[in-house]
């Protein structure tokens, strides 16, 4: 597993000049159906656009987690690939706060408890003040604002690192990722609850934000999978990419195909096993029409599938296996997300919304494209990876002493 990737053996680079203008041409279609959709239905604009909110948050958040891991354990070969994920992390604000807006605009076509007064309603009373409009507004701004900090931070002192080199870098991303981790597990679990298990306010789940956690990564390993091949094969990460690496991610990937799966079925047992209807109409709702079918596919689809597809370790560094597995871990992570998003809807209850699909790939393709543009604009604009991390040589496989390492840096190469 320790062996290099010979740049001789690599596939020719792809041509990725043909691709240029996709993020622009997925920005245009995605905004005009998104109109299109907002003037036609708010209700199902709301949704959809919440949906497509979600799946990207859960990346950017699953991003933030790794590069804190990587600091906690002081990784060394995750020193590749945690540029990526600074800069996937790095998306959270300003521009995941602004494609926030409309969720916080349309709220009223979105959340029901925002329309119903507290005083006739014990279940939103319980939740004061949260469940208020101000309450809404103000503890989502401080979520914006808690990840600001924290990945703005990581980022700084990431890139700092890169000019000069000294050890203080190291030990304030460390120190960021020590009270970060726990900032983090707090307010993914917050928002989860507050944006998407609110929209059935009468539900309980004791371990919603441990589910979102889960997926959380399990996206996020396959998107940066995906792309650091890509990278790879453009020879853009050749020099400190080894077959090891690949491995890691692709056995951190398995792991969390296991523990989502565990999640989601935990779940599942202990709100059926009590048979409280407070708690059994979440998924009774979800066993009408189609939803059942979807139900089915995401047993099989999100665990079942990739858990065979990677349970060999030959198959955690074969792309022909892995590649395709990450696309389908994309789809299994939309359609896991509408299965919890899309039934809040009543007149969505009777089976998956195929008419307003249009809608939901519209609000999908328009923060694709945006935020593939921004963060094509940010990789580009530094090196592809972290050029002084202490640990940077054993990430490389090279051993050196340890006052070689003093003045070893390699040069910035974001615009390969």
């Amino acid at each position: 597993m320790n062996s290099h990737h010979d740049s001789t053996r690599l596939p020719p680079p792809l041509d990725l000049s043909r691709w240029r203008k996709l993020p622009a041409v997925l920005m245009v279609v995605g905004a005009v159906l998104s109109v299109i959709g907002a003037v036609k239905s708010p209700a199902e604009f709301g949704y959809s656009w919440l949906l497509s909110f979600m799946f990207f948050l859960s990346i950017v958040i699953g991003s933030l987690f790794l590069v804190m891991v990587h600091h906690l354990t002081d990784a060394g070969w995750s020193v590749a690939t945690r540029r990526v994920c600074e800069h996937l992390g790095s998306l959270m604000f300003p521009w995941l706060a602004v494609l926030f807006l409309p969720v916080a605009l349309f709220a009223k076509h979105i959340y029901s408890w925002m329309s119903i007064d507290p005083a006739t309603n014990h279940s939103i009373a319980a939740k004061w003040p949260v469940f208020t409009m101000p309450g809404f507004y103000i503890t989502s701004a401080i979520f914006f604002g808690l990840w600001w900090l924290l990945s703005s931070s990581l980022s700084y002192w990431s890139l700092r690192q890169d000019k000069t080199g000294e050890p203080l870098c190291t030990y304030k991303m460390r120190f960021h990722s020590g009270w970060g981790i726990v900032t983090l597990a707090l307010t993914l679990t917050f928002s989860a609850a507050l944006w998407m298990k609110a929209l059935q306010y009468q539900w309980f789940s004791a371990v919603y934000g441990v589910y979102f956690f889960s997926i959380c990564a399990w996206v996020t390993l396959a998107t940066v999978y995906a792309i650091t091949a890509v990278l790879q094969r453009q020879r853009i990460l050749d020099r400190v990419l080894h077959d090891n690496q690949f491995f890691h991610l692709g056995l951190l990937f398995f792991a969390f195909t296991v523990f989502s799966a565990y999640n989601e079925f935990a779940q599942y047992f202990v709100v059926w096993n009590a048979n409280m209807p407070e708690e059994t109409f979440w998924y009774l709702i979800r066993e009408h029409g189609s939803w059942w079918c979807v139900s089915m596919v995401l047993i099989f689809g999100h665990f079942f599938v990739p858990f065979f597809l990677l349970l060999s370790v030959k198959a955690k560094t074969n792309f022909k296996i892995i590649l395709p597995v990450c696309a389908w871990a994309w789809l299994m992570h939309f359609m896991d997300l509408s299965f919890n998003i899309l039934p809040a809807l009543p007149q969505n209850q009777g089976g998956y919304p195929f008419q307003w699909l249009w809608l939901q790939l519209g609000c999908f393709a328009f923060m694709a494209g945006f935020l593939g543009w921004v963060f094509l604009k940010k990789f580009n604009a530094h090196a592809p990876f972290p050029q002084k991390d202490p640990r940077l040589h054993e990430a490389m496989g090279i051993n050196v002493e340890p006052d070689e390492c003093e003045d070893a840096s390699l040069p910035a190469g974001g615009d390969q």
